[in-house]
């Protein structure tokens, strides 16, 4: 005689069955496969300047990632105001910026009803040097325009001895070429017959080498004992002159982010960045780090 089984039964004792392989297979579902917050979470999107996308960006991102290998980045440098935009637009966690807000900047964020975390990490600068046995030791703003664009091309123009200047200056594709012209040739072209070289050091080595050279590098490196950085309109270029707003061939930089959204991979990077250790490369790498 077969058995019979009530459906009663089989229902409760069932049931629990079924109900506990459940709970198993789906902490097991739920234990393998990663959440899609926790990935939107570990990416950090950065637009914006040139200045600091060039080197100094993905100099920072690497030395994080070794700490933080989960967090991933996606880049993007075709200006200040690109990255404002992108940030503006809710396109970007952070807008690297190497000036201030413009006026239809901070306009259109009042429109939008957005507020800025505003984070200064440091300065790019730019010091003119000369031979150390130049007597030249100052020189003006527009002294300065008119020897790189080539309309003064002796130094009895500006006060020194009656010799023809040689200029030293970095190639075409380094950001320098362009922030030099921006920051002290009013963006008008270079002189012809100017000497190109691919590092600070290149130009420090030519310069040093010739009594009549003129270049540029970064404040760090201008203090080699064989070139010295003149002042400008009377100011030396130091890293006290540039963190005071004083020094006219520096640029503040600036990572901004929207207050409301800030994400915590963004402000972890971002803390990083003006760290001692983040702080460090800055200064590595030429720029003036943020006091």
């Amino acid at each position: 005689m077969r058995k019979i089984v009530s459906n009663e039964c089989f229902g409760w004792t069932g049931m629990k069955f079924v109900r506990s392989i459940c709970v198993a297979l789906l902490s097991v579902v739920v234990a393998g496969c990663p959440s899609g917050s926790t990935v939107t979470e570990q990416k950090v999107t950065i637009r914006g300047s040139n200045t600091v996308g060039e080197e100094l960006a993905p100099r920072l991102i690497a030395l994080y990632k070794k700490d933080h290998p989960t967090v991933e980045f996606d880049v993007e440098f075709k200006g200040s105001s690109y990255g404002m935009g992108a940030l503006m637009a809710g396109r970007s966690d952070i807008a690297a910026a190497s000036r201030p807000l413009t006026k239809n900047e901070l306009a259109l964020a009042r429109d939008r009803a957005i507020d800025f975390n505003d984070y200064v990490i440091g300065a790019y600068s730019v010091a003119v040097i000369v031979n150390a046995a130049s007597p030249i030791g100052d020189l003006t703003k527009d002294q300065v325009r008119d020897i790189f664009t080539g309309v003064v091309q002796n130094w009895n123009e500006v006060g020194g001895p009656d010799a023809p200047i040689h200029w030293y200056i970095r190639d075409e594709i380094s950001g320098t070429h362009l922030g030099f012209r921006e920051l002290a040739m009013e963006n008008k072209p270079y002189g012809l017959g100017q000497k190109t070289f691919t590092s600070y050091r290149d130009i420090i080595q030519a310069v040093a080498h010739d009594a009549n050279g003129i270049g540029y590098s970064s404040i760090d490196v201008a203090t080699n004992a064989e070139v010295k950085a003149v002042s400008v309109g009377g100011v030396p270029a130091t890293a006290a002159t540039v963190n005071q707003g004083q020094y006219p061939y520096a640029r503040v930089l600036h990572l901004y982010t929207d207050k409301a959204k800030e994400s915590q991979p963004a402000h972890d990077f971002i803390e990083f960045v003006v760290s001692e250790r983040g702080q460090q490369i800055l200064d590595q790498m030429g720029f003036v780090p943020h006091p």
